[in-house]
């Protein structure tokens, strides 16, 4: 049995890491210090019931703030640092790349410089299990062809837009510490994650939420793009393997190993909600929307392309498998219906995000 320890979590209230809060607090006994400045993405809706845990700490701070990050190590002395908090919307860092340099890189600096200085002033028996696991993505290494290999621990980086530029720069921060200073750093790489209370920019709760609300839903290009997608509670799953057992030093990708090209996923959606919530029975649409519209998939529309989008991403996850037992429990399929019978289910926790963006 894991012996419990006190978890320092950044970016709690955002899509992943509010999934993590409430696994550790369902699955273990550790405690958890969840640190997010609440920007637009960040929702304390996805951690009801959180609040009433003895063993959770809520800290509204900005990991830009040095002084503040600084307060906080004092504060709760923790055991692990878990950094999830990141700017991550690709098409908002082509329009404002400033706030993915500040949050990415300099906020990974900050908690890197204080977890230095904290892990050092540290008895001995306590710097043998404080970690440092810093949450990264596919997206640093490029892009794909169709027929290429994936990408393996050692691939080259080579980003192409400012998220994924500034989430390079934080990996190389991470491992020049780690070389540098000696602390206990381990990095993973996870493909694009979907599931329940994901922001609705994001292509998965994008395309549910325009299908039953009867508007266009847009593709980019010819829509020949591919991800591989992990189901939410999945990559929460592997992250609590790789601080718990991952070794100091190492690097671990995570994937669901389920590429299909964006066209595809979004077809397989559109006939999903064909069964689950018949464009005739939808109470969202009106007469005159459901007239004509025989099934969801003729919303489909393609778009512009966006500026530097790669073609294809692929991980080879052997590494974490073989070496930490892991693999992804959900299927593409699997996975995509509980996503669907969620966003059909909790219109009171998205109706206000769409409202909010519409300037309601």
């Amino acid at each position: 049995m894991t012996v419990a320890r006190k978890i320092l979590l950044t970016g709690g209230a955002g899509f992943i890491g509010s999934h993590l809060v409430k696994w550790i607090l369902d699955e273990t006994e550790h405690e958890v210090v969840n640190v997010d400045k609440l920007t637009y993405a960040g929702q304390t809706r996805s951690l009801s019931g959180c609040q009433q845990n003895p063993r959770y700490q809520f800290e509204a701070i900005d990991i830009v703030d040095r002084k503040n990050v600084e307060e906080l190590f004092h504060r709760h002395q923790p055991d692990w640092v878990m950094h999830l908090a990141a700017e991550t919307h690709v098409d908002r860092s082509i329009d404002q790349p400033d706030e993915f340099i500040q949050t990415n890189v300099v906020g990974t600096f900050n908690l890197l410089e204080q977890s230095r200085h904290y892990f050092h002033q540290l008895e001995l028996d306590r710097q043998s299990r404080f970690r440092f696991h810093h949450v990264s993505t596919d997206e640093v290494y490029g892009s794909l062809s169709l027929d290429d290999d994936p990408f393996t621990e050692q691939t080259a980086y080579n980003p192409r837009s400012p998220y994924s530029a500034s989430k390079a720069g934080a990996d190389h921060l991470v491992r020049a510490w780690h070389e540098t200073y000696r602390l206990p750093v381990i990095i993973t790489h996870s493909s694009n994650n979907y599931g329940p209370c994901q922001f609705p920019e994001k292509l998965v709760p994008l395309v549910i939420l325009k299908a039953i609300l009867g508007q266009p839903i847009p593709v980019y290009g010819t829509g020949e793009n591919v991800r591989d997608w992990l189901y939410v509670t999945d990559h929460v799953r592997a992250l609590m393997r790789v601080v718990e057992a991952g070794a100091p030093g190492e690097t671990y990708h995570i994937g669901g190993n389920n590429q299909p090209a964006n066209l595809e996923l979004v077809q397989s959606i559109c006939r999903l909600l064909d069964t689950r919530c018949p464009v005739a029975d939808n109470p969202r649409l009106s007469a005159e929307q459901q007239t004509g519209l025989a099934s969801y998939s003729a919303l489909i529309t393609l778009v512009a392309d966006r500026p530097g989008h790669d073609l294809r991403y692929s991980s080879d996850t052997t590494k974490i498998t073989n070496s930490l037992g892991w693999k992804p429990h959900e299927t593409l399929l699997s996975g995509l219906e509980k996503t669907i019978e969620w966003y059909l289910t909790n219109e009171d926790w998205w109706k206000p995000l769409l409202q909010a963006d519409e300037g309601c």
